[in-house]
């Protein structure tokens, strides 16, 4: 396993993946598995985030309490499929900003074009946690980091439902700072960039579209 690398095997991520994997669960179905595994995976990826205490008043008497330190996390969904794993999310970390980057791929090339970023200010300042369901090619998440680190972006890590090699060693290469999490990585990819076995297209399936 790359040292980069972390694949969450407790076993609700691992249930409720694999129903998301038959291709007969329904759109509904999948959308809200979709959440409720992005709160389980939003635990461990935030798991060693910085801590500092403050002083509160309990009922019963004044203590020096941990609360989290610097600014506000910034959750970067990559568009469109990376919105299902933002809402999750957002329930456990509902004080986060919120940023989007736009990049569809190329069915030639498989090569990533941008058409949409916005990101929250301050980002040098913030723990930034970037979400896409499907780490395949590599291409498009390495791109989004890349736009990312333009953007001041220096505390990084990457967050996906499913892994391939393939891509792993992609965003290693191209950006080897920066921790994945995932519950799962997969076999391979096939000749036109899908992850295998997978779970087909993780914005089609969650949208209803084709």
């Amino acid at each position: 396993m790359p040292d980069h690398l972390t694949v969450v095997k407790h076993p609700l991520v691992q249930h409720k993946l694999s129903i998301m994997r038959e291709k007969e669960t329904s759109t509904a179905v999948f959308r809200q598995l979709l959440k409720e595994i992005s709160l389980l995976l939003a635990y461990e990826v935030t798991r060693d985030l910085s801590m500092t205490t403050k002083t509160i008043e309990t009922p019963l008497t004044t203590m020096e309490a941990p609360i989290l330190a610097g600014r506000k996390l910034a959750l970067i969904s990559i568009l469109r499929a990376g919105n299902g794993l933002l809402d999750g999310m957002l329930e456990l970390i509902p004080s986060a900003r919120v940023g989007f980057v736009g990049l569809y791929r190329d069915e030639e090339t498989l090569k990533p074009v941008q058409y949409y970023f916005k990101v929250p200010e301050l980002m040098g300042e913030r723990t930034v946690i970037a979400v896409d369901p499907m780490l395949a090619t590599g291409n498009s998440s390495a791109a989004a980091i890349d736009l990312l680190k333009e953007a001041g972006a220096t505390d990084i890590r990457f967050l996906c439902l499913l892994a391939a090699p393939e891509g792993v060693a992609r965003m290693k290469e191209a950006h080897p700072d920066v921790p994945i999490v995932t519950a799962a990585l997969d076999e391979k990819l096939n000749e036109k960039g899908y992850i295998v076995p997978g779970l087909g297209d993780a914005g089609d399936r969650m949208f209803g579209t084709k």
